[in-house]
């Protein structure tokens, strides 16, 4: 046994939030307290970055007008999305996928501006600023789980719009709107899954040894 390991409480409680989190879209209206809100933050902040380049930039959005036209660009996309679709569209369309005028607190998550300086760790892998951001969103997405406080990771958007309507300098990459809040109920397995959308795969069938595995297996 290790000593630098976590009590079983501990660890239980890392598992936990790991297999309880949910992507929601379902929010009451009463605001998050903001020492929790800060708590959530500081934990994205402690997110590992490539090259500790800390990339990420997050906007909350407080303006009423402003909520409304990013919930109008999303909406727009959904449109898009499920013409793109094809056969599924009309599923898709039936399908909740955003709270974003229902969350008591709602944040943009962007990729700094010259981030081309920073060679370190993305010189042959240049996405590894948005890989590092990606962590950031979810460390606060599971502490968010663990204060119970849910969360939704919305991406239907056009990332240059929505830096427009942000005033976001050149270079600047929104990848994320978040929506947050106190929510009634944890969905019990993922929403898409429960909506008959999709299912999640075998760990078997995503883990491979030395090789590419075939799709003949």
């Amino acid at each position: 046994m290790t000593k630098h390991r976590f009590s079983p409480a501990e660890r239980e409680a890392v598992y936990r939030a790991i297999s309880e989190r949910r992507d929601m879209r379902h929010f009451r209206p009463e605001p998050i307290e903001p020492e929790v809100m800060s708590r959530l933050l500081h934990a994205a902040h402690l997110g590992p970055s490539v090259g500790f380049m800390q990339p990420w930039r997050f906007i909350r959005i407080t303006d009423a007008r402003l909520r409304g036209d990013i919930a109008e660009l999303v909406e727009q996309e959904r449109a898009r999305t499920a013409e793109a679709l094809g056969p599924r569209g009309e599923e898709f369309m039936r399908l909740k996928v955003e709270g974003i005028k229902e969350c008591p607190e709602l944040w943009v998550v962007a990729l700094m501006d010259q981030r081309e300086r920073y060679v370190f760790g993305r010189r042959t892998l240049p996405n590894m600023d948005l890989a590092s951001a990606s962590c950031a969103i979810q460390n606060l997405w599971l502490a968010a789980r663990a204060e119970g406080i849910g969360m939704g990771w919305v991406s239907l958007f056009e990332p240059t719009r929505l830096a427009e309507l942000l005033g976001a300098p050149r270079g600047s990459e929104p990848i994320a709107i978040l929506c947050l809040g106190h929510v009634d109920a944890f969905y019990e397995r993922p929403m898409l899954e429960l909506e008959g959308w999709d299912s999640r795969r075998t760990l078997e069938e995503l883990i491979w040894e030395n090789r590419w595995r075939s799709a003949e297996g």
